[in-house]
Order: structure tokens, then sequence, then C-alpha cells
């Protein structure tokens, strides 16, 4: 079945650059081009991706927990935030 009719990329194409280490839509773009003309087709690579790869993920890497990646927000003085308001009209 095609995934990318632009290209005329099929879902076995894909998966074989998955199996070869592809796991973002970006990575297939880069392999085949799929994704980069009309982007219709990057959800369903994003599909096809997330069932290969992230088992692969799992398995091959190591990774720490999102988490422990993830800092917590800044809070901003008052004083540091900007009022972008246009000034009214008299």
């Amino acid at each position: 079945m095609y995934v990318c009719s632009c290209f005329g990329i099929t879902e076995a194409q894909v998966k074989k650059h998955a199996d070869a280490g592809a796991c973002t839509p970006r990575q297939i773009a880069s392999a085949c081009k799929a994704g980069t003309d009309c982007g219709g087709c990057v959800r369903r690579i994003q599909a096809l991706l997330g069932r290969d790869c992230s088992r692969r993920d799992l398995v091959s890497q190591q990774r720490e927990p999102v988490a422990a990646s993830v800092g917590h927000p800044v809070a901003l003085p008052v004083a540091a935030v900007q009022d972008t308001r246009l000034p009214d009209a008299a």
C-alpha cells in the first residue's frame, strides 16, 4: 500500500528505512523524500514509525525518564514582563 503518493513510497519502503534506523518522519524524508511534498502522508509515516521504532527504542537504547529531562518552568518577575498593548488613540 502506498504511503506517499507524491513520490510513490510504500509501507514496505518506510518499514525498510525504519529497520535501517530511521525513527522520525524527518529521517524517512532524508532517506526517500516521503513527506516532503504535500505533507499528507506524514501522519501515516508517524503511525508506522511509532509501532516500529518504539519497540526498538525500548529494547536497544537506554533512555532517561521524561520527567528527569524536562526542566521546571521558570517564573518571571512581573517587572520582566513587557506590556505589548498599543497605546489608546486620543
